[in-house]
């Protein structure tokens, strides 16, 4: 998404020049023609590119819909602060799994086997699409500063179009983000349980939130079948829909695994490392509401 932003932008400025410059040189004229084209060659290449990666990011997480039970054992085990940004995610995968392996059974063993293989052909694809944008993509290093705190200047809209901006974390002791999308069969199945957190944390100064990445961008289609969803869950906590080229929507982009939950402080600084899974197993619900406590006594020491 923020390559295509930024490339319609250049687009349009490009245009601009082109009409301005025809009372100039005929040079100036062509040269413009010719940006024109190219950002617009760009701009189909980037869409191109952005779909497939879409795809490819998908059939990963159908894999873990299929075999939710086991994969959720997974993202229990994990530990985020030890995976390599820069390395393969089949690898961590494989490396979590075998470091745990006596806590699978046989057949559990080789489904994730089995699985991490075709993971990791598509994380080939991957790896060779986001290669071939980082050649063609100038625009993104100026924001680079915005990674380290993805939520500051936060703003967003809410499913019924309520504007939220950063006091949503300053009235907070703390936040608990989940990201999701519809089609998660794991993100579907801890909304519930979500909601039964966010009525447990209320008295305590905390607060839930939701992201669906598909609502990105106030995709009114996408809102309306996520509105679905959460009904038919019981989740009432509230969503957010937010600008897909903002910090906190390049943070969303940038998880490796659906569901994650993070935990934000009045500031806006997320707190310890991401959970990854979903919170109806039992043991991830202990271990979140323990990290909850934790932000919240801190944040009451600093009174």
């Amino acid at each position: 998404m923020k390559t295509k932003r930024n490339i319609i932008a250049l687009f349009t400025l490009c245009t601009a020049l082109s009409i301005t410059g025809c009372a100039g040189q005929e040079t100036s004229k062509t040269e413009n023609t010719q940006n024109t084209a190219a950002v617009s060659a760009s701009e189909s290449s980037a869409d191109d590119s952005n779909a497939a990666l879409d795809d490819l990011y998908q059939q990963e997480n159908q894999i873990f819909a299929d075999h939710k039970d086991v994969w959720d054992k997974v993202f229990g085990m994990m530990n985020k602060s030890t995976a390599d940004p820069d390395g393969n995610y089949a690898d961590y995968l494989a490396d979590t799994v075998e470091a745990n392996k006596t806590s699978f059974t046989d057949s559990e063993l080789k489904t994730l086997t089995d699985d991490i293989k075709t993971i990791r052909k598509i994380e080939e694809q991957i790896t060779e699409i986001e290669s071939q944008n980082a050649v063609s993509d100038t625009s993104g290093a100026k924001n680079d500063s915005d990674d380290t705190a993805p939520f500051q200047n936060f703003s967003g809209k809410d499913f019924d179009g309520n504007a939220v901006d950063q006091n949503l974390f300053s009235g907070n002791a703390v936040t608990v983000i989940n990201f999701w999308f519809t089609g998660c069969k794991p993100c579907v199945a801890e909304l519930s349980k979500l909601n039964e957190l966010n009525d447990a944390i209320k008295s305590m100064g905390g607060e839930v939130i939701g992201i669906n990445t598909e609502t990105f961008d106030e995709n009114e289609a996408a809102i309306k079948e996520a509105k679905k969803i959460l009904e038919s869950q019981g989740a009432a906590y509230r969503n957010l829909s937010i600008d897909s080229d903002s910090a906190a929507g390049k943070y969303a982009a940038d998880i490796m695994a659906f569901p994650t939950t993070i935990l934000v402080d009045r500031n806006g600084n997320i707190i310890g490392e991401p959970m990854l899974g979903g919170i109806d197993n039992q043991d991830n619900y202990d271990a979140l509401m323990k990290q909850i406590q934790s932000v919240i006594d801190a944040d009451s020491a600093n009174k």
